[in-house]
């Protein structure tokens, strides 16, 4: 012992907690070793700090040369890195029904609306863009995995995949999610439970003929939305699951949790034979019918409630009947441009919180059902009709013609998302004279500039 506190004396600040016989007291200290490494020491991390001064004293017997060990006691009351995975992004990966249908889906074969610059004006890429703004809502749980709750944490928002914050010994239940990035927010946030934390949106001013008279509005579509909860991280005094960043002199834990999607695309396409200028495209927007308003973003459970989603729709002329995938890439058996058949398409692109009580990482397990075991389960819990409701107008004339175009099976169909398609022939249309109107008579409802609605918020048990 004599030894050792003549090394510490010798090769340590003052500040270490040594009593007069050389013992370690337990008490805050702070010190400084060979080559300018720092040190802290708790009185509850006794042993850790033994390690260290014995670790000092090896490097003393052992001088060779000043290149820093990692100290294994860096992190301890400072900030502790957490690295973060990127979520799953492109449409191929989000629609991923390989498992279910035994088969590669390739949506770019059923699309004939294509993308070009107009669309990416208004929708902006065919595929979701990274988002770069993240919140990470931690628990402590104290030294019980998947205990209750102890404390909840509700830091600033960050950005990228690398996260700093002060996390005391033991286990925490982690949540992280997106910040949408669009200008005009229409998802919003219920953070009253704690535990379930709710996102949502609201009724827009747009009508709907579904779900009255609960609903008489259809609701906003929500911005891409990516979730991810993981229990039970354990952060631990010895730094187990933690890896040295030599760039940055820094432990990093890198955080096993992926970021899913809680909210799921839709492209819609109407494709019009024989239109021949009838059509000239759709008065107002759409609305796609039966898809839930909510989401739990712990248990990535859509909410029960069911609304009409709105959305935009426009109208491409004189396409050729080709599908989007033989454009990219023309094969021998590919329709030649040239001769085939023109065709009029209304297309959208929409994102929903998909079918109520869906949480298709959870209650459909795509590695241990069968196919028919997950399309069974989908028809089980979605027990609402999905409708594409639109407005036509027409060519010289003021009349519009309402339109329910069914697409239940498409949607039960692609749970996840995906392309739904009407092939609607204009002959078998019947035409409102000039001046008249098809079903019931529905404004086109222009949003004004500034107006204030009071909107009754229904929350729903997650």
């Amino acid at each position: 012992m004599k030894n050792l506190r003549t090394i510490a004396q010798r090769y340590l600040l003052p500040s270490l907690p040594l009593d007069p016989k050389g013992r370690l007291t337990l008490q805050e200290g702070r010190g400084r070793g060979l080559c300018g490494s720092r040190f802290k020491v708790r009185g509850s991390r006794f042993m850790l700090a033994l390690l260290t001064i014995f670790n000092f004293q090896f490097s003393i017997f052992n001088l060779t040369s000043c290149a820093p060990e990692p100290p294994l006691h860096l992190y301890n009351d400072e900030l502790t890195n957490i690295s973060l995975p990127a979520p799953r992004l492109s449409l191929e990966v989000q629609w991923n029904y390989d498992i279910v249908y035994q088969i590669k889906y390739d949506w770019k074969a059923e699309w004939y609306y294509g993308w070009d610059d107009a669309d990416r004006g208004r929708w902006g890429e065919i595929d979701p863009t990274d988002p770069t703004k993240f919140y990470l809502r931690r628990y402590y749980t104290g030294n019980v995995p998947f205990g209750p709750h102890l404390r909840y944490y509700d830091p600033p928002p960050f950005y990228g995949n690398h996260y700093q914050d002060h996390f005391d010994w033991g286990f925490w239940d982690i949540l992280v999610y997106n910040e949408p990035q669009v200008d005009v927010l229409s998802v919003h946030f219920d953070e009253s439970d704690h535990d379930n934390i709710i996102a949502y949106t609201n009724p827009s001013p747009y009508s709907s003929r579904h779900y009255a008279p609960r609903y008489t509005r259809a609701f906003y579509a929500p911005e891409p939305l990516y979730a991810g909860y993981k229990q039970a991280e354990e952060i631990n005094s010895d730094l187990r699951g933690f890896d040295y960043d030599e760039v940055n002199n820094i432990w990093v834990r890198k955080l096993e949790l992926v970021l899913l999607p809680v909210t799921y695309v839709y492209l819609t396409q109407i494709i019009l034979h024989n239109n021949k200028g009838r059509i000239t495209g759709v008065a107002g927007t759409c609305n796609l019918t039966g898809m839930a308003r909510n989401t739990n973003l712990h248990t990535r459970r859509a909410g029960d409630n069911a609304i009409s989603v709105n959305y935009e729709c426009f109208m491409k002329s004189n396409l050729p009947y080709i599908p989007l995938a033989d454009i990219i890439d023309p094969k021998p058996d590919s329709p030649d441009p040239e001769t085939a058949e023109r065709v009029d398409v209304i297309g959208g692109r929409l994102l929903t919180f998909g079918i109520c009580g869906l949480a298709p990482w959870d209650d459909i397990n795509e590695e241990t059902m069968t196919p028919d075991q997950i399309r069974k389960k989908i028809e089980t819990i979605d027990k609402n009709d999905h409708v594409i409701e639109l407005t036509f107008t027409f060519a010289n004339s003021t009349a519009t013609l309402q339109k329910d175009f069914d697409v239940t099976d498409q949607v039960k169909k692609y749970f996840k998302g995906g392309v739904l398609t009407i092939e609607l022939n204009v002959d078998d249309l019947e035409i409102p004279e000039p001046g008249g109107g098809g079903g019931l008579f529905d404004p086109v409802i222009e949003e004004p500039d500034s107006v204030t609605y009071e909107i009754p918020i229904f929350k729903e048990t997650p």
